[in-house]
């Protein structure tokens, strides 16, 4: 900050003051001048003091106790309103989990997080995210420490959290374009695989942006099911590569598996009185892109992003459908889906958006004939519009249109949702 010198600032008073006062004897002068030198001495003296004494806005060297201050604290409201022309909306020829099925409908919460997050010192940074759902149920959605400032890029992160699988897995919903996922991301992971474990990624030395990691879990999220003992019961492993072209265009391209386990009673979907179980091992496979544009060069004016994934699930196991009246039967089979949408701002406080998605039902295997499994021929899809209104980075508000082909009657679902954030708020990842 600009501060006004002192001694300058006093120093023509002084000579106004000298000036204004008879002629003075030449021993007078020569007084008043050291008397002048003197105070200014002494006002640099003063600066000198201020300065040393004032609070340092930046600072590379650690506090002596790093865990001295405030951790960031943040809310993120995130409600709904639906509307649906069905009243069921299965997904035909898949065991959806209870967090992949249609939103409520009329008012509701959604799904509402609470963070908090800090550096724990110089080698170790902490986060929290609970999240709160329209039953007044809180889960914690990640608890993980991770650490700070290793060699070659090495991250390491311990706990519960999102595995980095395809490309939205580890984002919270809060950031996604639109008010539901896509089909392969309910049918396939719940919405989301989140779990107990280890995970490690490095940032490898080349031209490209390029990341691999892997981790390993405890394997009691879906699609895995009673993790049994100290092994685990899921690995995950992925590579990305991506780059800018010229300076108003970015590109990402990458690779996912997920190989988890289903023990005990298995992976249990369903209502009470209609449950399905599967036990056995399911391998994911995701490959996924996304590519953005700037046409002014400034992002924060327009930008159109292009999204898009691929799915592929091989599963070998049992299967078993209560509804259906169905015991454990062999089941050896693979399903497939993706989604691909195009978002575009133009105007920096309005987008619109375009997304389809779709699923490829397996076959049909002998004795699972009317089971969840018996897609009776249909595969399901979905078109979707939205537009949203972003008055700035914490609040949103959006309206969408689906037309959900997901069973076997075409259902017409309107959402209007909003997102606003309090408190800190952390960049999105890219």
């Amino acid at each position: 900050m600009k501060r006004i010198k002192l001694a300058a600032f006093a120093a023509p008073f002084v000579l106004l003051s000298l000036a204004a006062k008879p002629a003075f004897a030449a021993d007078d002068v020569e007084t008043l001048k050291q008397q002048l030198k003197t105070l200014e001495a002494r006002i640099n003296q003063l600066e000198e003091t201020k300065t040393t004494t004032e609070p340092v806005a930046v600072s590379s060297a650690p506090p002596s106790n790093p865990n001295s201050f405030n951790p960031a604290i943040g809310l993120v409201l995130n409600g709904t309103y639906g509307a649906y022309s069905q009243n069921d909306n299965n997904i035909a020829g898949f065991a959806v989990g209870d967090e992949g099925e249609r939103g409520d409908e009329g008012f509701s919460l959604g799904e509402s997080e609470l963070s908090v997050s800090a550096n724990i010192d110089d080698m170790f940074a902490g986060n929290f995210v609970g999240s709160f759902n329209t039953e007044n149920e809180v889960e914690i959605e990640e608890a993980f420490v991770q650490t700070l400032g290793l060699p070659d890029g090495l991250n390491i992160k311990a706990g519960r959290m999102l595995a980095n699988l395809g490309y939205m897995n580890e984002k919270h919903a809060h950031t996604d374009d639109f008010a539901d996922r896509p089909l392969p991301y309910r049918a396939f992971l719940n919405s989301a695989f989140n779990d107990d474990g280890v995970q490690a990624s490095i940032i490898l030395p080349t031209d490209l942006y390029t990341e691999i990691g892997g981790g390993v879990w405890r394997g009691d999220d879906f699609p895995a099911a009673e993790a049994q003992g100290s092994s685990p019961g899921a690995y995950t492993a992925y590579a990305r590569v991506g780059g800018d072209i010229g300076d108003d265009q970015t590109w990402r391209v990458g690779a996912s598996y997920l190989h988890s386990d289903a023990n005990g009673d298995g992976r249990i979907t369903g209502e009470a009185a209609a449950e399905q179980a599967f036990k056995g091992k399911d391998d994911l496979y995701i490959a996924d892109a996304k590519y953005t544009w700037a046409p002014t060069g400034n992002a924060q004016q327009q930008e159109l992003i292009l999204q898009g994934e691929y799915f592929w699930r091989k599963e070998d196991g049992t299967y078993a459908d209560a509804g259906a009246s169905i015991a454990d039967t062999a089941y050896d089979g693979s399903q497939s889906g993706y989604y691909g949408q195009a978002v575009y701002k133009f105007d920096p406080e309005w987008r619109a958006g375009y997304r389809y998605t779709a699923l490829s039902a397996d076959d049909v295997h002998t004795g699972l004939v009317g089971s969840a499994l018996d897609s009776d021929g249909h595969d399901p899809y979905v078109h979707s519009a939205m537009v949203d209104f972003t008055n700035s980075e914490f609040s949103r508000i959006r309206l969408q249109y689906n037309n959900d082909h997901s069973g076997a009657e075409t259902d017409n679902q309107f959402l209007v949702q909003y997102i606003m954030s309090l408190g800190a708020h952390g960049a999105h990842k890219y």
